[in-house]
């Protein structure tokens, strides 16, 4: 039987209306997709305190949490997956890279543009408006 693996994201947008897309490295578990930051829930915490604590690891700034977006769960080839995405914004710092190759602004309308995670899709559709 697969493990299933708790998980939150952040939607992380600025002020220009564009949202933080993270790529993962080739040396991570489904490299060279795209994401949204974030990691696994730790005992004892809420889905907003891991949140936060993931995207302070993750890139070295803090956020604020807000709504919750999705709520999807996939089956991947090892793993279930349970991704729980939230709309967020920086409220101190700047998004630096250390364990994802690459992070992007993207509008909402370039979302399609890049390769997601397929765990990650569902969120995609909420957020450019294809159900």
């Amino acid at each position: 039987m697969k493990k299933i693996v708790h998980v939150v994201g952040a939607i992380i947008e600025n002020e220009n209306n564009e949202i933080l897309c993270a790529l993962r490295g080739p040396e991570m578990t489904l490299p060279n997709y795209w994401e949204f930051p974030g990691g696994k829930i730790e005992k004892g915490e809420t889905k907003e305190e891991a949140l936060k604590r993931e995207i302070q690891e993750e890139l070295g700034c803090t956020i604020e949490v807000f709504n919750q977006v999705e709520d999807t769960t996939y089956e991947y080839e090892k793993v279930i997956v349970r991704l729980e995405t939230f709309m967020s914004k920086v409220v101190f710092g700047t998004p630096v890279l250390s364990e994802h190759a690459e992070v992007r602004w993207v509008t909402r309308e370039g979302l399609r543009s890049l390769d997601w995670a397929p765990a990650d899709i569902p969120a995609i559709n909420k957020l450019t408006g294809e159900f």
